[in-house]
């Protein structure tokens, strides 16, 4: 596990994030967020319309094959289920 230290930048404190862990994208929105003594760092969520941008520009699947229905057996009517 790494392990880096706090220091102070200005009037706040900051942790360098090791190079193993560190976001590809250095214009990254991040929330953080504490909960006792644990600090959590993750991407800022963008908006919903954002959201389906992205998803509209996802590749298109590929053809799917229709599926054989399957064969279910009678079921007997006096048994409890």
């Amino acid at each position: 596990m790494p392990i880096t230290r706090v220091f102070k930048s200005g009037h706040s404190q900051a942790v360098r994030i090791p190079a193993e862990l560190a976001y590809s994208d250095y214009d990254a929105l991040l929330n953080i967020t504490r909960l006792g003594d644990v600090i959590t760092i993750f991407p800022a969520r963008q908006s919903q319309k954002d959201g389906i941008e992205r998803l509209r520009n996802l590749p298109k699947p590929s053809d799917v094959d229709a599926r054989e229905p399957i064969e279910l057996p009678e079921r007997d009517h006096d048994c409890p289920v």
